[in-house]
């Protein structure tokens, strides 16, 4: 088998904060294989932005990679050094942000902000701005060459995503991770980001790592989906096995809330008992026993490892294991 284009082992990052230490992810493992989209998906709070910001180490000043690594082709992130650390950033790896008003500068033109990305480049200004042109034609922006003078105020949401997405594409990653692209989007903005983003991945032949909220998206445009729950991947498999054999009782619980699936008009949305755990203070057991409908006696006592439901489905669960 082909080598993945990031594989992560056993992560484990910790925040210090005056209530103590909040333990943040936990023996994390998860690979992106070559030329796929791999999906994030759990509640707020479950730690996935926390893992793709460490895959670049952008965490905040008072984190901890207590234990783990992230390689990326072959390479392991935690141990570069800053030098290589920058090269790596932009050009081999590159992040689209949730808000792309945000993530754009509302002060410099698009022209300014595309043309800097590519300082790393030894060619002609002139070259620079024709590859910003026609990656902005690629993703759908309508008379590139004049609305590469625009600022970021004078597009719309959907747009300024696009945008975004262009500059992420600009140096042509190997790897590009969408931290929940389509949130601020309108269900037609974001069907659109979500085929943009399947065919820029067969045109540019790389991987994507996408982290959303949103269960029907993951399943149109993912390979494989990892399941997050209180900063540890509670079920991993491809999108075939997790949305039509589920096996954590939390991933069947997540789906039976996806709004998509309710078959009868109800005044009551479907939710999940209970609240997330206080990761400063970590109860005994498993760690979604408190929440769980189906929590027996060795629940309590220990933490489940990871059981293979089938090949390539990974269930950190006793039901598993015990049949």
């Amino acid at each position: 088998m082909a080598r993945p284009i990031l594989d992560i082992r056993d992560l484990s990052v910790s925040f210090a904060t005056p209530r103590g230490s909040v333990e943040a992810l936990r023996d994390v493992s998860l690979t992106v294989p070559q030329d796929s989209i791999v999906g994030i998906v759990g509640e707020s709070g479950c730690g996935k932005t926390t893992l793709i910001s460490t895959v670049l180490r952008l965490l905040a000043y008072n984190a901890t990679v207590k234990s783990g690594e992230i390689v990326f082709e072959g390479e392991n992130v935690l141990a570069m050094s800053d030098e290589r650390l920058r090269d790596l950033r932009g050009r081999q790896v590159a992040m689209v942000f949730q808000d792309p008003m945000t993530a754009l500068n509302p002060v410099l033109s698009i022209a300014t902000q595309m043309l800097d990305i590519q300082y790393r480049e030894p060619i002609p200004t002139t070259e620079k701005r024709r590859r910003a042109i026609d990656m902005l034609r690629r993703v759908g922006i309508p008379d590139p060459e004049h609305r590469l003078e625009g600022y970021p105020h004078h597009f719309s949401g959907g747009m300024r995503q696009r945008i975004s997405i262009a500059m992420a594409l600009l140096m042509n990653p190997a790897l590009l991770i969408a931290d929940e692209p389509t949130t601020a989007l309108d269900v037609t903005l974001e069907a659109q980001i979500i085929r943009l983003l399947r065919d820029l991945k067969r045109e540019f032949k790389g991987s994507i790592l996408f982290v959303s909220h949103n269960l029907g998206l993951i399943a149109e445009l993912c390979d494989e989906v990892v399941v997050m729950y209180a900063g540890e991947i509670v079920e991993q498999g491809s999108v075939r096995q997790l949305f039509h054999d589920a096996r954590h009782p939390y991933t069947r619980l997540l789906l039976e809330c996806d709004p998509a699936r309710i078959e009868k008009a109800s005044r009551h949305l479907p939710t999940i008992a209970g609240n997330l755990p206080d990761l400063a203070h970590l109860p005994g057991g498993c760690i979604f026993a408190p929440r769980c409908p189906r929590v027996h006696e060795p629940c309590r006592r220990e933490a489940p490892q990871n059981y293979a439901a089938s090949k390539g489905h990974d269930v950190r669960c006793f039901l598993v294991r015990d049949g």
